[in-house]
């Protein structure tokens, strides 16, 4: 199977310290490497985004995630029902290793991470070989893109390149629970 040129654009971009915008289950994202600091201190930047807030990770497979997540640090029965939900829309703050950066963590002791069943994300990162950056392609407090037309172009100027898709057609941002005790952190 060939990979489109767009797809080869953005991981390009991304292994040149880029920011990218892409579609995920419900909204465009930007995204990033997270362990290069001046691409997420630019991305923040451009999304207007304050570091303490911390940002999600986004992978194709748990094994993106080896060495990121303290998985010793939940439960059995947690960590059992964090792994059924993958792949799908579901994000989970569960504790971090030493290994990711605070620019990703925040303010927090834990990290956001998704593996997502959305074959534009899927295919992203099978490309780049890794988890990345995912926060909402807006300016901070503007509402979330759900179509690629509904980008804001002063974004737009400002980012490296677009990969190929469409959002999965969900009608909101995933939800957001702690892996510890299941709470719901975003509806």
């Amino acid at each position: 199977m060939s990979v489109l040129p767009e797809l080869t654009a953005a991981v390009n971009a991304l292994r040149r310290g880029g920011v990218i915008a892409y579609p995920t289950e419900a909204v465009w994202g930007l995204g990033c490497d997270p362990f290069d600091e001046a691409a997420v201190a630019r991305l923040l930047e451009i999304k207007q985004r304050p570091v303490d807030k911390g940002l999600i990770l986004i992978a194709s497979t748990v094994a993106q995630l080896d060495g990121l997540i303290d998985w010793n640090a939940l439960s059995p029965e947690r960590r059992d029902a964090v792994r059924a939900s993958w792949p799908g829309p579901n994000t989970w703050v569960v504790p971090a290793t030493s290994r990711v950066p605070r620019w990703i963590t925040g303010d927090h002791d834990g990290v956001a991470v998704r593996v997502s069943a959305h074959l534009s994300v899927i295919g992203l990162c099978d490309e780049f070989g890794a988890a990345l950056v995912s926060t909402s392609a807006n300016l901070a407090g503007a509402p979330p893109a759900f179509l690629r037309e509904s980008l804001d172009p002063a974004l737009l100027r400002r980012i490296d390149a677009i990969a190929p898709g469409e959002t999965g057609g969900m009608a909101a941002p995933t939800s957001i629970r702690d892996a510890r005790d299941n709470r719901l952190l975003r509806a």
